[in-house]
């Protein structure tokens, strides 16, 4: 019944799932060797004489070729003499390492030609892309992977690793086609971060090719570099893939590193500008008391602009207030409850807001988002999706570190800093910097 519903299903394809390690196919399927060939052999013929396109993942197939190389071999040869299109190799439990993919590949496309055969990986030693592109390299012609890695346990090999890989570097793109243009390439990132959202969780900042770090540098020299020479720290042109450079600000920084952010940002300034060297001493300044701007791009640029006189006033806070309670509820379970009062002064106006929360940090959110006079409708969709404390040094007296991390109704994030002795003051610093630069980056015009 079950094969009988994949040939009537509206595809055009079927891909089948068979033991290639006669080790499985005793324990998990309790059947013989020849059984187990004789299944492969009538799911592909009967999805070829049903007019589909037969594929067949071969499960544990290195392991079983380790193990019995002539009856792996066996269960991939019976379904391409069964008609299957392509007979994919799957390192299904991830241990294989790419010089053994490279090996066994080898010798397989002595018996299945290479246009016929494709490979499946997963990230348990973390080599997926590796043993990919080295079963590519010894004659596989498709490829199983997912958008960002995503799978079981440690994943899969992650297509947006592998496209770009095979298109930029020439030991793959003089050799092959993918069928992917220059201008889908520069989708990729827009695609890995929009897949990102949709699974509601953060994108990787290290992620090769798109991650918001992939492109980016710190140290002075390094950033000097690439201004003269971006080839100098740079594998790839992050343009080619829709990503940009980033040349982070922090205490390692040079003039060349604020240069090339502020000029990233619409700022660009000349080398004898004084207002450079006053920045660059803020920013050591900060730094030195715990501020890090290579991990909050908001609020350097917040201060940037502050600096050079350009961030409208949209608002000021004058006073906060937090209290938090532990008491019993109305059915008697003893809960702990926040309440905060914030003071805030907009086109002249003295505007007071309470808000609760679950705790101080949340119910300061609700309190300083519940009324901004005209600015509440540029915050409606502003959404907070990361709170992380550092502490700087020890003791119950110790200076906090909080970032937060902003995310807008069109998906753009944005990380904001705020550094105190009192954890609940850095998080209002870092809370207010991520609703500034909502209002900056909507263009919205603060009161003459």
């Amino acid at each position: 019944p079950g094969l009988q519903d994949l040939l009537n299903a509206r595809s055009d394809a079927i891909c089948f799932v068979a033991k290639s390690w006669d080790y499985h196919v005793k324990v998990a399927l309790g059947c013989s060797n020849e059984e187990n060939l004789e299944g492969i052999r009538e799911s592909i013929e009967a999805a070829v004489a049903g007019g589909k396109e037969a594929l067949l993942d071969c499960e544990h197939f290195f392991d079983g070729y380790k193990a019995n190389p002539h009856y792996a071999l066996a269960c991939a040869r019976t379904a391409l003499d069964a008609g299957a299109r392509w007979v994919v190799l799957c390192d299904t439990n991830g241990g294989t390492l790419p010089d053994e993919v490279s090996a066994i590949v080898t010798e397989v496309t002595k018996s299945i030609p290479g246009d016929h055969l494709g490979i499946h990986t997963h990230d348990d030693t973390g080599n997926a892309v590796a043993n990919t592109l080295a079963a590519v390299q010894a004659g596989a012609r498709q490829i199983q992977g997912t958008l960002n890695g995503i799978g079981e346990r440690c994943g899969n090999a992650n297509l947006v690793s592998l496209i770009p890989t095979l298109m930029l570097k020439s030991e793959f793109a003089d050799r092959f086609e993918t069928g992917i243009t220059s201008d889908g390439l520069k989708s990729l990132t827009h695609v890995s971060r929009a897949f990102d959202e949709l699974l509601n969780r953060a994108p990787d900042r290290q992620a090769p090719y798109v991650g918001q770090s992939a492109f980016a540098t710190k140290a002075g020299i390094h950033a000097s570099a690439i201004l003269k020479e971006p080839e100098t720290y740079e594998h790839t042109a992050p343009a080619l893939v829709g990503n940009q450079r980033h040349v982070l600000v922090s205490d390692q920084a040079g003039k060349s590193n604020l240069m090339a952010e502020l000029d990233r940002i619409g700022l660009p300034v000349e080398k004898n500008d004084d207002r450079l060297n006053t920045l660059l001493r803020i920013v050591k300044e900060r730094e030195a008391i715990g501020y890090a701007y290579d991990g909050a791009d908001a609020s350097f640029e917040l201060l940037a602009r502050r600096t050079m006189g350009t961030v409208p006033a949209y608002f000021d806070v004058v006073s906060f207030r937090c209290l938090v309670e532990r008491r019993f509820n109305a059915v008697g379970e003893k809960v702990t409850v926040a309440e905060a009062v914030v003071k805030v002064m907009v086109d002249g106006e003295l505007l007071m807001s309470v808000g609760e929360g679950n705790g101080p940090i949340n119910a300061l959110d609700e309190a300083l988002r519940k009324d901004l006079g005209r600015y509440q409708d540029s915050i409606e969709d502003l959404e907070l999706v990361d709170y992380k404390v550092r502490i700087l040094n020890g003791g119950t007296d110790a200076t906090t570190r909080v970032l937060i991390e902003s995310r807008g109704g069109d998906g753009e994030r944005w990380f904001t800093v705020g550094v105190s002795p009192n954890i609940v003051d850095a998080s209002f610093q870092a809370l207010i910097d991520s609703i500034v630069y909502k209002l900056l980056k909507e263009g919205v015009a603060a009161s003459a």
